[in-house]
């Protein structure tokens, strides 16, 4: 199928090309403070928009969404440990220091490269439905059709630390208590709480406390993060050695020391008191699996993903049918560009809705979802002039809220790992003196007889969190991510066409405007709607936020829910690292 060139075909495409490539539409909006418009800083090097420099090092880096738990990555890499190690250790600190976005009631999923075998492994560490919940009990207990969004019933088995301790049993350089110890230090000690991290905490406190909300118990959420009756505020000093004493179990106990023992039969007991369905077998039974990553080449570079149940094959479908068209050539940030790329994403999220399950449940044509000839089938339902309404999936053939970490050492290991509790702090239930939150995956089941995503006892549910790899001629280039729900695969392809068809650094690829599209249909079982709910960042140039309008979009209003982006680029002889300014984070390398 020939690339098309929407300039003729939409007017305002050039001079919304001319706006966008000069930076004169890229500032930053105070409106929702009740400020004026006011136009970031001006940077004598790079693009306007730019929040800071790409950062670079010899030996290593890491990119979080907390300093202190960057840093951690940085130290334990100095000390010696692998890319794993690191990545462990600062994804349990920040099970303290963003306990908004994770923590070990939640799952995670990896992607790592192994220098030795250079090859790129991948790791599945969502956890299943309680085996004593059933089909009949979640429809009985169900909202309007749907899996309630919090309360025992969105509750699935928590998969972090068995992905944390296969990561470091086959990765691993440093002993596995020593990933546990700064953590532990400072949840014991305390720290101060960053500007995002204590405005969520606020929504937390605010929702889970709201009369009606379905959470059979608040009380051990308010004993860990609002002991005072109000959450830290910013730069409050915020401990928590319940979470402490948690973690030195798991330090001494490896996996066993969360999945058995102490905090399993707490975990058992918590759920009987509250008549949740979470038991001490549910845990024992539960063990990470090592999977095939999948790709697609686009423009010549392959991009991995983790196959379902995540939502990582999104991805790859989104920029198998955008290759067809010549973004270059349209503009970055014009009408025809964004146009493009969400009509692209609308098509994949049908299929994603249709297909993505587990697939010890389901069969996914997974070979076709992601093959170049099916894209060049969906590229041709694209037109430049009107929105596709309705968006539909296309017919097989018959044969959260999250964190987002990365983190490469001098050996060349690079690892690309996101871990979530889903919708911030998930469920609302936190077990008795253990000091985290439990996740609520469970809500993303369906209860829609015939969806390869229904609901059943043992059963992975879809999940959204997923890590992002890339590579060029074999070798490694890229480790990425964009957290925050249905947005990562819409943020991962964003990264991707800014760097490798607007030609971005690392850093500005990041800091670039983003679109957030809303109103697909869900794996849950949830209907499109119409064509959507389009969310523009105020650095989209106001001439393609008219143009886009013109053309039939409907929007919404910028709302935060942009993602939060981390990655590190392999150099010939160094690494580059860049962190997201919607966060609280930082990149760091040496």
């Amino acid at each position: 199928m020939r690339r098309r060139t929407f300039l003729a075909t939409l007017p305002l495409a050039a001079a919304a090309t001319a706006e966008a490539q000069t930076g004169s539409g890229a500032s930053r909006s105070d409106a929702g403070l009740g400020r004026p418009d006011i136009h970031g800083g001006d940077r004598i090097a790079g693009e306007s928009f730019a929040s800071r420099s790409t950062v670079y090092g010899l030996h290593g880096a890491a990119a979080t969404a907390h300093p202190l738990a960057t840093l951690t990555a940085i130290d334990i890499l100095r000390a010696g440990g692998s890319a794993v190690d690191a990545a462990i250790a600062a994804n349990a600190c920040l099970g303290l220091l963003e306990p908004i976005s994770c923590g070990v009631g939640g799952d995670c999923f990896a992607m790592v490269w192994d220098p030795k075998t250079k090859k790129l492994a991948g790791l599945n560490g969502s956890g299943r439905s309680p085996r004593g919940l059933t089909l009949e009990t979640q429809r009985a207990r169900s909202k309007n059709g749907f899996i309630a969004s919090h309360g025992a019933v969105s509750v699935s088995t928590p998969g972090a630390v068995d992905a944390w301790w296969s990561l470091h049993q086959r990765y691993g350089r440093l002993k596995w208590a020593e990933l546990f110890a700064p953590a532990i230090v400072m949840a014991e000690a305390g720290t101060p709480v960053p500007q995002t991290i204590a405005y969520y905490l606020a929504a937390s406190y605010r929702f889970f406390t709201k009369p009606g909300n379905g959470i059979e118990e608040v009380d051990n959420f308010k004993k860990v993060w609002a002991a005072e009756g109000h959450t830290p505020v910013e730069g409050e000093v915020f401990a928590n050695p319940a979470l402490a004493h948690t973690y030195r179990l798991i330090a001494a106990g490896g996996r066993e020391g969360f999945y058995g023992g102490e905090v399993a039969a707490t975990i058992d007991a918590y759920f009987k008191r509250i008549g949740g369905w979470l038991t001490a077998a549910d845990l024992a039974a539960h063990h990470a699996e090592w999977v095939e990553p999948r790709s697609t080449n686009y423009r010549g570079v392959d991009v991995w993903a983790l196959p379902p149940n995540s939502q990582g094959l999104a991805t790859l479908q989104i920029l198998n049918i955008l290759e067809r068209f010549d973004l270059a050539g349209v503009g970055f940030q014009t009408p025809a560009s964004l146009h493009l790329q969400i009509e692209a994403k609308r098509l994949a999220f049908e299929d994603r809705a249709r297909y993505y399950a587990d697939p010890a449940f389901a069969k996914i044509p997974i070979d076709w979802l992601i093959s170049k000839d099916y894209a060049a089938e969906r590229a041709k339902l694209i037109n430049p002039d009107r929105i596709l309404a309705p968006a539909v999936p296309g017919e097989a053939p018959s044969h959260g809220d999250t964190t987002y970490l990365c983190a490469a050492d001098r050996d060349g290991m690079m690892v690309s790992i996101i871990q979530s509790n889903y919708r911030g702090m998930g469920s609302g239930l936190s077990p008795d003196g253990l000091g985290f939150m439990f996740q609520d995956r469970g809500e993303l089941f369906s209860l829609r007889d015939g969806d390869a995503n229904l609901y059943a006892p043992g059963k992975r549910p879809f999940q959204t969190i997923i890590p992002g790899f890339a590579t060029r001629s074999g070798e490694p280039w890229m480790a990425f991510g964009v957290m925050g729900g249905d947005m990562q695969p819409q943020g991962q392809s964003q990264i991707m066409v800014n760097r490798i068809d607007y030609g971005l650094g690392l850093q500005a690829a990041g800091d670039s405007p983003r679109w957030h599209h809303e109103g697909s249909s869900e794996p849950t079982g949830e209907p499109q709607h119409g064509v959507g709910t389009l969310r523009l960042e105020a650095g989209v140039p106001a001439a393609t936020r008219e143009a886009l309008g013109k053309l039939g979009w409907s929007f919404g209003p910028s709302d935060g829910g942009f993602g939060g982006y981390q990655a590190i680029e392999r150099l010939p002889s160094a690494y580059a690292a860049a962190t997201e300014m919607r966060k609280d984070g930082v990149a760091l390398a040496y």
